[in-house]
């Protein structure tokens, strides 16, 4: 099992760059697939980001391909959600998620989920 805690979000003006970071508790980060999710409010949970267990292979969502990027650290059993030329419509609470084998963006895969941090992007 494994518990997540992301951290990093805040209130940015469009154009800005926020880091997220979520960190994983437990000896095991590395035989993960994260992914990072998103919710605005009154709509559905979205797929943001995947990044494999060694880092090595990443999938991004249409929407924010070349302006997010993934990545994770096993040694600091982190992963991050490097955010740039963000936009209001990017404006949402950010979910980092953990699963088994194989990149996603089907939330239904993953079995552990974090308590969310709040991205506000203002225009």
């Amino acid at each position: 099992q494994v518990q997540l805690v992301e951290s990093g979000g805040g209130l940015v003006q469009a154009g800005g760059s926020l880091r997220l970071s979520c960190a994983a508790s437990g000896r095991t980060f590395s035989s993960y697939t994260m992914g990072w999710f998103r919710q605005a409010p009154g709509k559905e949970r979205e797929f943001v980001a995947a990044i494999s267990r060694s880092g090595g292979s990443t999938y991004y969502a249409d929407s924010v391909k070349g302006r997010f990027t993934i990545s994770r650290d096993n040694a600091k059993n982190t992963v991050y959600l490097q955010m740039n030329s963000l936009k209001p419509e990017d404006t949402a609470v950010y979910y980092c998620a953990a699963k088994g084998l194989g990149l996603t963006y089907y939330a239904g895969s993953y079995d552990y989920w974090g308590q969310g941090t709040q991205v506000t992007v203002s225009s």
